[in-house]
């Protein structure tokens, strides 16, 4: 039986974040199992200044890396150390990442199985204070000349390794741990480990056929390989009934997940997936609308969206079921402590119930002033609002390092998403308004926006009023 191989990687780089900083050093040591067979090692030019803290902490200086080589000159040498290896490193996460950017900057597609000597350890030797490299260096009293250097760290994270690897049962461990614990025996006939692994780790949009070729199950994920391995490694009811239909799988990569998101929704609605079950709704007859009561004070009620009642009324936001909408207005109203009386949840004598239980601060008393009170419903009405103010595009990354990608949104609600070649961003709208593929517009699309937008503060927004043609 042919011995698995394993490349055991680490690499110094010019600060923290895989998109903005480089590498600067890199060591590998090919390691069969029992031994170490072939190591590599080399500085690398990253094209960037190295900050003065980072030599501080490697010894490694803009002189020193002057006239190495650039990635792409060693990429080709390290595509041909580690083929057919798996990725071994301490927090395989930052190495593999930083590497995969560098590779992609290149147009080439870095996918390995991955092992994590942090992890591996935690199960090999539990109990210790800390699992991080230096603390188990010291802990096992590793010979290290040069900490903070690619190939000085490489060959004791080798030795850890080694370690881990005479311990007992430790074979099941790298295997559950390689195949993110997914059993062979759980995966569907013409579904193989290798075809997980084939997958991208990449943003984007997964697709589950069944034997005739029919989609029965759509999802999106930021990691497309490992969401569909943690399909097939739990025990549910929905994991069995995937287990038991799927017969292929299919992707679409989407550079964003915010396009990732905005995608699915709407392959689900219009694919109407067997085994989807959220966002399948495609009419909205519900609407919750907000108004100014004659006190001043700030309510919400629910009424059927109509044409008619939508011109009468301010709308707020839209749902399938009257249900669901009550739903949402008992959800903002727990949040921000708002009074049921004014939220229509209740229709009794003041003072309301939630008063009486100290859940309401007392506006329908008049005990809590219009002011303080309508600050925090107006902050509920944005967190329930999936109607946009205002006309805008975002800009998300693209699906490569030369493109971005492009939602717009216009008159009050989403209209789709492209993707544009930076080279082309001359700061004329046109040019992301030709982008655009577009989609119909449901209120859960606004909601994605919204949070996404809520929880990517950095994320680029152009707004822009219908008549304007420069941002």
């Amino acid at each position: 039986m042919k011995k698995k191989l394993y490349a055991i990687i680490d690499i110094e780089t010019t600060g923290g974040k895989a998109r903005q900083n480089r590498i600067t050093e890199i060591g590998i040591a090919l390691h069969d199992g029992e031994k170490v067979v072939d190591t590599y090692e080399t500085l690398i030019n990253p094209e960037i200044p190295i900050p003065f803290y980072i030599t501080r902490l490697t010894g490694i200086t803009n002189d020193m890396v002057a006239n190495a080589p650039k990635f792409f000159e060693v990429a080709k040498k390290i595509v041909e150390m580690t083929e057919g290896a798996i990725f071994v490193a301490h927090n395989v996460r930052f190495d593999y990442t930083f590497i995969k950017a560098e590779f992609a900057r290149l147009g080439y597609a870095f996918t390995k199985k991955q092992l994590c000597t942090v992890r591996l350890a935690r199960s090999a030797f539990p109990g210790l204070r800390s699992y991080s490299l230096g603390k188990l260096i010291k802990h096992f009293n590793i010979k290290v000349k040069d900490r903070h250097r690619a190939m000085a760290d490489v060959m004791a994270t080798v030795e850890l390794f080694e370690k881990i690897m005479a311990k007992e049962e430790n074979e099941s461990t790298l295997n559950h741990m390689v195949n993110l614990g997914v059993k062979e025996s759980l995966l569907p006939k013409n579904i193989t480990l290798d075809r997980l692994h084939q997958l991208p780790e990449t943003d984007g949009v997964y697709y589950f056929h069944d034997r005739e070729g029919t989609v029965i199950y759509v999802g999106k994920s930021i990691n497309i390989k490992k969401r569909v391995m943690e399909h097939f490694s739990k025990v549910t009811e929905k994991a069995s009934a995937l287990q038991k239909q799927v017969d292929d799988i299919s992707f679409e990569e989407t550079g964003s997940e915010l396009i990732a998101l905005l995608y699915e929704s709407h392959l689900i609605k219009e694919l109407k997936p067997s085994i989807n079950r959220a966002q399948r709704a495609k009419h909205f007859p519900y609407m919750v609308h907000s108004y100014i009561n004659e006190d001043g004070y700030r309510c919400f009620d629910i009424c059927k969206n109509k044409v008619a009642t939508r011109k009468r009324h301010h709308l707020v936001s839209e749902y399938p079921t009257a249900s669901k909408a009550k739903g949402a207005i008992k959800r903002v109203m727990a949040m921000f402590e708002l009074c049921p009386l004014y939220c229509n949840i209740e229709s009794q004598s003041k003072p309301c119930f939630n008063y009486h239980i100290q859940m309401c601060l007392g506006a329908c008393i008049e005990k809590e002033s219009v002011e303080e009170y309508n600050e925090r419903a107006d902050q509920a009405m944005e967190v329930l609002n999936t109607v946009f103010e205002k006309d805008f595009f975002a800009l998300v990354d693209g699906k490569t390092q030369t493109e971005k990608g492009v939602i717009l949104v216009e008159n009050g609600e989403y209209k789709g998403f492209g993707y544009v070649d930076t080279e082309d961003l001359n700061g004329n709208l046109e040019v992301l308004r030709d982008a655009i593929n577009y989609y119909p517009a449901y209120p859960e699309s606004t909601r994605i926006i919204r949070r996404f937008l809520n929880d990517n503060a950095k994320t680029k927004v152009i707004y822009f009023e219908s008549s304007e043609t420069i941002f």
